[in-house]
């Protein structure tokens, strides 16, 4: 995991939960209450948090497969153009002999 990929949403993730405490302790509530609401604020920052590294995980699965099967594709189309040319190298070995045979 690049920490760099995700430092923008650790930073979030930490504005949100001071958010969270400095809005709780304006509004007079006590320690427990203060501290259920950050832990709040932190699980729903985690959630989106693991939903945004999943999606990145999946993206790069996705980028993977697309360039195996790029790869594979190109493979394929190698080995059609080598089947295509020995096909009408025999087509035409088959095409001459009759020509021979038919001209004498």
């Amino acid at each position: 995991m690049d920490i760099r990929e995700y430092l923008g949403d650790m930073l979030l993730l930490a504005v949100l939960v001071v958010s969270t405490l400095v809005l709780v302790f304006n509004l007079r509530f006590d320690l427990i209450n203060s501290i259920a609401a950050a832990l709040m604020m932190l699980s729903i920052g985690g959630l989106i948090f693991l939903v945004h590294w999943k999606v990145r995980r999946i993206e790069k699965s996705l980028y993977n497969r697309e360039r195996m099967i790029r790869v594979n594709l190109e493979e394929i189309s190698t080995k059609m153009a080598q089947r295509y040319e020995a096909s009408m190298a025999h087509v035409n070995s088959v095409v001459e002999e009759f020509a021979k045979r038919v001209y004498r």
